[in-house]
Formats: C-alpha cells, structure tokens, sequence
C-alpha cells in the first residue's frame, strides 16, 4: 500500500491508517466536497465514519494527489488522460473524471479534475496453478479471459505469464518464451522498465505499447512462444491477434464481458471466435470473497465444450 498511501495528502492518509478494514482495500474513490470511499471485497467504509468525523474532500486535497500521480509534469500523462486513467507506480490503476476537453469529436485531455477512482493492483502467486493443466496438453492452446471489471482478469494473465514462463519444476510443463505487451503498465507494472511485479524468468515486456503494434513487434524482435496481453476490443488488436496465431504463437488475452453469451454479441470478438482462434475461454465474475474462488469458481470452455 506505500506506493498508494504516498499519493494522498498526510491528513487523509493518516485516517486511511487509522482506518479499521475487514479485509483489503481494492478500490479508494475520491470525490470533490464528499468524504473518501474505500470498497473492499467484504464492505464499503468512508474515513473517519467509525469516529463519525467524516472528512470531506477539498479541491486542494485532489489537486495534491493529482500532483503526486503526474509527478509535477502534466505533459507526460496527457496520452494517458485521453483514455481517463493513469497508471502509476506498483501497476495501481487511476480513473479520473472531470471536465473533458474535445476537438471534431476527439478526446484532447482531461482537465479540472475532481474525481478519482485508484484501482489497487494485487498479485496472488500461484493462482494460475489451480487449473493450468487444463489449458495444456502438450501446449498452450490459445485463451480468451472474459470477465466483468474487478474480476480479477489481469491478476490472472499476470500469474499465468509467471507460470508458464517458469515451467513445472518436474517438467511435465517445459518453461516457455513469454512477451507481454502491458499497454495499460498494469500487468508486469513497470516502472522506468523494471516490473514490480515477478511475471518470469524467460518473460520480455514491452510497456505502455499500443497492443497491435506492441505484438507485431515482440514477433518480430524477441520470437515469444506465447504473447499476454490484457484488455482487446479494437479492430487492430483482432487483426494483430490472427497474425500472431498464423506465425505459430500462441496468444492468451482477456475482454471485458459478463458471460460467454455476452462476449458473442461483441463483433470483434465474436469474429474471432467464429475463426476459431481461441481454443480455450475462461469466463470469471466478481461475486467472491477472496480473488482465489474467482479461478475455483471459473467456467473455461474447449472447443468441444465445458472441462
């Protein structure tokens, strides 16, 4: 939690200290003149409600953060404001909301911020472990993730991308050349190119790439068997997708969705889908108390039907 305690000012981070939580934090929201939320798997707590002193955010309070997260350089993090979020240090994710400043219909940033939403990143080692082996056979097969937000999508590509690069210890499972292309910085969560998070011995990342252009290069240059890459739904990615799996490397991803009904409606996916790109889907939701019953719970489909 130090690299998000570091991001508010001393008053509010001294209460989130003082703050008695049940269980770990997963989002903090921040609102212009409204106290802080704090939504954990278990509850919804505001700061300073236990004592009924509930502090109220101040413009002066979010310009603080704001601050913190762009590190005084506003410039720097203006192609991540044009997509409403900015992804800081330890791959923690932060939504904004404001005022949106827009040209012939083109999103040009984001200003007069007072609204914030930080995403905690987490990493669960081993959660991949509860049911690798039916992804592989004697190979990776490749893997559509489709799960609604908070559903713990990345948390499972990132400890997929360590898994399948470290091997099995017994070798039933050799260790394989990953790339992953961290467009968003969430799922290695580089910072200044170094991961905070372990994704594998043999894993090459390429961060803050554009996800099309991010897998043709990784092709190209570092000859991965397997390529992880988090979030598709625009066109380029489809296409960058079937070039992969036609130069023999396999792509395991996610996408947003609810069901398997849900992501068919979707044309680019249901495009793949009708390709018969994907060899395995695995659908997660987010109704669980603890990240692990998201896999022990999880649907994953073959071809032939549900394993």
């Amino acid at each position: 939690m130090e690299d998000i305690l570091v991001l508010l000012p001393p008053h509010v981070r001294a209460l989130f200290q003082n703050a008695e939580l049940d269980s770990s934090p997963e989002e903090i929201r921040i609102r212009i003149h409204a106290p802080v939320e704090v939504i954990t798997a278990d509850e919804v707590v505001y700061l300073g409600f236990k004592t009924k002193e509930l502090y109220v955010m101040t413009a002066e309070d979010i310009e603080y953060i704001f601050n913190q997260l762009s590190e005084f350089s506003m410039y720097a993090f203006q192609e991540e404001l044009k997509q409403g979020f900015i992804t800081t240090r330890g791959g923690h994710r932060v939504g904004v909301g404001g005022q949106v400043v827009a040209e012939n219909g083109k999103i040009l940033s984001v200003k007069h911020i007072r609204f914030l939403n930080i995403r905690i990143a987490t990493d669960h080692k081993g959660l991949a472990e509860t049911y690798i082996n039916k992804l592989y056979d004697g190979e990776y097969g490749d893997t559509l993730i489709i799960g609604p937000p908070q559903s713990g999508k990345t948390t499972l590509l990132r400890d997929l991308a360590r898994t399948i690069s470290n091997g099995d210890e017994s070798g039933s499972r050799p260790s394989k050349k990953v790339s992953v292309v961290d467009e968003r910085s969430e799922i290695a969560a580089c910072y200044q190119g170094i991961p905070a998070f372990h994704v594998g011995r043999r894993t090459d990342v390429l961060d803050g790439c554009p996800k099309a252009e991010g897998m043709m290069m990784m092709i190209r240059a570092m000859s991965p068997e397997v390529i992880i890459v988090d979030e598709i739904g625009r066109r380029e990615d489809a296409i960058a997708i079937m070039e992969a799996v036609h130069a023999g490397v396999t792509v395991i991803c996610s996408a947003h969705g609810n069901s398997l009904a849900d992501i068919k409606r979707r044309p680019l996916i249901s495009e793949l889908m009708d390709k018969n790109v994907f060899r395995y889907i695995v659908t997660l939701n987010r109704e669980r108390k603890a990240i692990n019953a998201v896999v022990e719970e999880a649907g994953i489909w073959k071809r032939e039907g549900q394993i």
